[in-house]
């Protein structure tokens, strides 16, 4: 909301949406004309090595993508022990169905962190000054946020694993299943956006929960629950991980010692890479141009345009004629401007409104020059 304007961010959610569940049925309908059951063995058959190639890339990367330039900060305790505890036990399994309870207490605590920012936005709202610029249509990073909405939507990295595990999997069982969940996803997402950003409006960060203050005890509760949902959400990106380093280098099988060493591996790489990272905006931004647009606009249209014998008009070429060139459009720009412009990012200061002897800068009537004067000199009495 903040990158692209109020108006305009809730219709690209909408629209992000509607091209992720498209996507996510052609993508089944390609495995289905093609006879193949992965992501990979898919493009394999469609556009030979080089795309297999390339799409193991943009899978095994996913993960991975951050920015070089953050140095390594002091949470490594907190997350070392969550990891060897928790993750790394939930990612050595071999099923992922397996995983379906531990998805659901997930989406649960996702539903309470929602409650939390909707009542923040009500009893916190109010004391947080609203930017100048706060509720035009349309603003000129509008691109950048399609990137991070992607990011918020990429599932198609592990749809086949998904899509393998359910009882007698069909295209049209899976199309029902992905309408049902892309519109409670769209919903929690509009939510989300919608809340964090009349609280903060431009002061919103790439993580929502640095624009909460520390002693806000319901806010930490907040920040726990979103820890726990990381926890237990992150093995069903190692099971791709893990699914692309067996293709490329086992033939497809790995054996228990390889399995346990492989799965250490990428959860090894992956809390390194936490560890050296403290700002999210930038990695939504990198990953969602980079990775999710390729994996949500370009792959599965470019796929199922060469596999499927319909007619041109037809609603669902058209449709993938359209995805094709908006997607390469989002991948180069995004990336060019999140490289030159990124997000903000407080880097675990506090925001200015958390002070007391701050609350003044609530007077919305102030120009844009005396508003921006004071929170330059509150910013250097909090970093003094």
């Amino acid at each position: 909301m903040k990158q692209a304007g109020f108006p305009l961010g809730i219709l690209l959610l909408f629209w992000v949406s509607y091209v992720t569940d498209f996507s996510l049925v052609l993508l089944i309908k390609g495995g289905a004309l093609s006879g193949t059951d992965t992501y990979q063995s898919l493009v394999n058959k469609t556009f030979g090595f080089p795309g297999y190639i390339l799409l193991s890339v943009l899978q095994f990367l996913y993960p991975f993508i951050v920015d070089p330039e953050n140095v390594f900060i002091g949470r490594h305790f907190i997350i070392g022990l969550s990891t060897v505890t928790f993750t790394l036990p939930l990612s050595l399994y071999r099923n992922i169905a397996k995983l379906g309870k531990v998805s659901l207490i997930s989406t649960g605590l996702t539903t309470l962190i929602l409650g939390i920012v909707m009542a923040r936005a009500i009893s916190l709202g109010p004391h947080v000054p609203k930017t100048e610029d706060a509720w035009v249509f349309a603003k000129p990073n509008a691109i950048q946020a399609v990137g991070v909405m992607s990011f918020a939507f990429i599932c198609h990295h592990n749809s086949f694993l998904v899509y393998s595990s359910l009882e007698e999997p069909t295209v049209a069982k899976w199309s029902r299943l992905i309408h049902m969940s892309i519109v409670i996803s769209v919903f929690i997402c509009i939510f989300f956006a919608t809340c964090g950003y009349l609280t903060f409006t431009g002061f919103t960060q790439g993580d929502l929960f640095e624009n909460y203050c520390r002693n806000d005890d319901l806010v930490t509760f907040g920040r726990f629950c979103y820890g726990v949902t990381v926890i237990l959400t992150y093995p069903m990106e190692c099971f791709v991980t893990r699914e692309v380093i067996a293709n490329v280098f086992f033939g497809g099988n790995l054996s228990s010692v390889f399995h346990i060493v492989v799965t250490v591996m990428v959860i090894t790489v992956a809390t390194l890479v936490s560890l050296l990272i403290d700002c999210l905006g930038i990695v939504l931004e990198l990953n969602g141009v980079l990775c999710a647009t390729p994996l949500i606009f370009i792959i599965p249209s470019a796929c199922y345009l060469k596999l499927s014998e319909e007619p041109r008009t037809h609603s669902d070429k058209i449709m993938s004629y359209v995805m094709l060139p908006i997607g390469a459009a989002v991948m180069v720009f995004g990336f060019v401007m999140a490289i030159t412009n990124p997000q903000d990012c407080t880097h675990g200061q506090e925001m200015f409104y958390c002070f007391p002897d701050n609350f003044s800068l609530t007077n919305t009537s102030e120009s844009h020059i005396q508003q921006t004067t004071q929170l330059s000199i509150v910013n250097i009495s909090i970093f003094q």
